[in-house]
């Protein structure tokens, strides 16, 4: 999945008082594109050194011993060779090393977070960056926001050798398979949401959920956690339509893989491929 950077080690420690150095990374998003330079199918980032005209910056993580930095959004002169591109399609292409991806998701995630909070929503002052944890402070009544992270699930059904894949309306022009996926709402337990998003999608009862793992989803801001569970009773498919453009039974022989492998959707489909889904674990 897009996490696993193994060798690579991740650390999002947050430290005020560090600053950029001349081969910091350095995001620099503008209209929901990233900034950055393709070369023979290989993706890079800017580094500090490479801007003339220097931004307001905010420290976002580590990888190994190379510093992240959030260029704040602006007219910024950009350097030469780099052009914006949304990460969507820097995926579809699967352009450049894991780690890069997973650190360009993590990025967008707190730059939406950042763009979203520059008020306080309880009396609309400005807020500021607090001094010892990753979080955003109102100056006038003290109110703290921290980083918005959505809780949702992603469900394999199983029945006897086949699993259900779909696929949804608001991405018909994605050519590959997804499972049951939705959020969690206020008042309910994440193995609820499960169940509930099951019925709603296409009208099923299911047993045996068990948990496989989660996955840190920057785009929609997101922490997804996956599920396997076995159908309870008719196996007759009633689609909302509204979420979904396809819902079918696929034998496991009969599974294709996503474009690439970095969502747990695809891990968990190619788990159940493989007849592993039972024993798959963290």
């Amino acid at each position: 999945m897009i996490q696993d950077i193994f060798p690579s080690q991740f650390s999002n420690a947050y430290d005020a008082n560090l600053h950029p150095e001349a081969e910091s990374v350095t995001f620099y998003f503008q209209d929901n594109k990233l900034l950055v330079r393709l070369v023979n199918g290989r993706i890079y980032f800017p580094y500090w050194k490479e801007f003339v005209k220097k931004p307001r910056y905010q420290y976002l993580f580590s990888i190994n011993d190379t510093t992240f930095f959030l260029a704040e959004e602006g007219n910024l002169p950009i350097p030469r060779g780099y052009s914006y591109y949304p990460l969507r399609d820097l995926r579809k292409e699967n352009r450049g090393a894991s780690h890069k991806m997973f650190a360009a998701f993590t990025a967008q995630h707190l730059r939406n977070w950042y763009l979203q909070n520059r008020f306080c929503g309880s009396c609309g002052s400005v807020t500021i960056h607090d001094i010892k944890e990753r979080a955003l402070r109102c100056q006038a009544c003290g109110r703290v926001i921290y980083p918005r992270i959505n809780p949702a699930v992603i469900v394999g059904v199983r029945n006897g050798n086949k699993i259900l894949l779909t696929k949804y309306a608001h991405l018909r022009c994605i050519p590959y398979y997804a499972l049951i996926a939705g959020f969690c709402e206020i008042g309910e337990t994440i193995e609820e949401t499960a169940r509930r998003e099951v019925m709603e999608e296409v009208g099923l009862q299911i047993k045996n959920l068990s948990y496989y793992k989660s996955q840190p989803w920057g785009i929609a801001d997101d922490l997804l956690m996956g599920f396997f569970c076995d159908l309870d009773g008719a196996d007759t498919i009633r689609i909302d339509k509204n979420e979904l453009v396809r819902a079918e039974w696929v034998n496991r022989e009969n599974i294709c893989p996503q474009a690439d492998d970095f969502s747990l959707t695809n891990e968990m489909m190619m788990c159940f491929k493989a007849g592993k889904d039972r024993e798959c674990r963290l």
